[in-house]
Parts: structure tokens; C-alpha cells; sequence
């Protein structure tokens, strides 16, 4: 039943944020029966809930619950003043990620009127490889699930997006040795970005910062100083959080 519950609540997408008896029930694999009961459970208990159309929507009470995620709210919070201090100085976006698997997943951005447009958004996941942020957590994961991303056929969103896994694991090394990842118009044509890792009490790297900067204006000496120490202040943020040991 939760796995089922599960293929409702995911068949939902931006694009697809309202969805009739009949899409859900096909976007969800799911005999239309099936559907209608567990989606009207789901309505019962707020995770799910229906316009005046009939569609069905994500409920409120879902992303309360989402919400309490410590890698969402919780290093959100602590990571705020320092991510508003960095927006002060470049006057665009500013990204927060953490690594799902073999995807990053951004818990919270901020961004003017005039900022670059992105294809990201907060809550939505994105590919690992062609990122500042990305990358970064990529450089930092078990050996492993590189070798996973690496070996898996990987999206190319403009024609500088690069996708070799001999220069992307060149790359990767780059970034742990300097402590920061350059994308230089590689996820859209008229973007620039630059990240660097938030470190955890063990040192682990639980989060990347990233800026995105219009590429016609960027300059990486500039933004590579301001990003890292963002990154170091949140981190010092994240470990005086940390439970102390008895």
C-alpha cells in the first residue's frame, strides 16, 4: 500500500502539478479502482487534495511533513543568514543542494527580479554532472556511485555541457584538491556558476552553496572567494549544531 501510495504521490511533476482520476491513475501505473481509493484516502489524511474541478493536487500537510526533513529544514535554517550575506554581495542566485543518490536535490535558493534565469528549482532534483553545486557533491561521494555516474549515459544540455568520463573525472579531482567546481555556461547558455562544500562535524561534505551569475559578467577570481567562505561559515553553522558527545 505504501509503495502504491508512493506511485501516486510521484506521479505528480511541475508540469503536472494538477492531475485528473484518469492521468494519475495512468501516470501512476495503477488500475483506475485502486487509484480512486487510495487517492481518496490520501485526500482524507491532507497529503493530497482536490479542486473544485475534481483534480487532484500535492496537499499542504505533505510538505509539512517534508519540511521536518533535517536535511531540508534544519541545515535550510542554518544556512540562510550566511546564503542572504552572499546574495547581498552578488546580487543573483544562490543555491543550497544535498546529494540523493545520484542526483542533487536544492533545499533552497534565493534570487531578485533580475537574476539569471535557472532551470532548477527548490525541491526539484537535477544531474550531478553539469552543475557548480553538482559537482561538487559528486566529487565528494563514495568512489562508487561516481563510477556509477560515470558510466551512465549523461544529459548534454548545451554544447559545452561536458560529458566524457575521463574529463569529468579530471574535473572531479580538480575540485577536491582547490575546494571549489566552475560551470561555465554548461546547464544553459547564459549561465555562469561557481560552488564549494558545506562539511558536516566529521568533516563529510553534507551540502553544496552555489551562486549563478549571468556568464556575460562573470568573474571567477571575484566569486570563488566569496562562495568558499559562505561555505566555511555555514559549515561552522552546521557543526556547532551538531549533538555533542556525552
Amino acid at each position: 500500500m505504501i509503495r502504491r501510495a508512493t506511485q501516486l504521490l510521484t506521479a505528480f511533476t511541475p508540469n503536472r502539478s494538477a492531475l485528473t482520476l484518469t492521468q494519475l491513475a495512468r501516470r501512476a501505473g495503477l488500475p483506475l479502482t485502486t487509484t480512486h481509493r487510495l487517492a481518496g484516502e490520501l485526500v482524507e489524511n491532507g497529503l493530497l487534495e482536490r479542486d473544485c474541478a475534481g483534480a487532484f493536487h500535492i496537499g499542504l500537510r505533505l510538505w509539512e511533513i517534508a519540511s521536518l526533513a533535517p536535511r531540508g529544514l534544519g541545515l535550510r535554517e542554518l544556512a540562510l543568514p550566511y546564503m542572504e550575506d552572499l546574495f547581498a554581495v552578488v546580487q543573483n542566485n544562490v543555491q543550497l543542494a544535498v546529494r540523493d543518490g545520484v542526483e542533487s536535490v536544492w533545499i533552497e535558493r534565493l534570487g531578485g527580479c533580475n537574476a539569471v534565469p535557472l532551470l532548477t528549482r527548490v525541491g526539484g532534483r537535477f544531474p550531478l554532472h553539469p552543475t557548480g553545486a553538482g559537482r561538487v557533491l559528486l566529487a565528494h561521494a563514495p568512489a562508487e556511485l561516481q563510477e556509477e555516474v560515470l558510466a551512465a549515459p549523461l544529459a548534454r544540455y548545451t554544447p559545452l555541457t561536458i560529458t566524457g568520463p575521463r574529463e569529468l573525472r579530471c574535473l572531479l579531482a580538480d575540485v577536491r584538491a582547490h575546494g571549489f567546481a566552475v560551470n561555465d555556461r554548461q546547464v544553459s547558455p547564459d549561465t555562469f556558476s561557481v560552488g564549494a562544500p558545506v562539511r558536516g562535524a566529521t568533516g563529510d561534505v553534507v551540502a553544496a552553496v552555489s551562486v549563478v551569475v549571468p556568464a556575460s559578467s562573470a568573474c571567477t577570481a571575484a566569486l570563488v572567494p566569496v562562495v568558499q567562505a559562505t561555505a566555511r561559515a555555514i559549515s561552522r553553522a552546521v557543526c556547532a549544531a551538531a549533538p555533542g558527545e556525552d
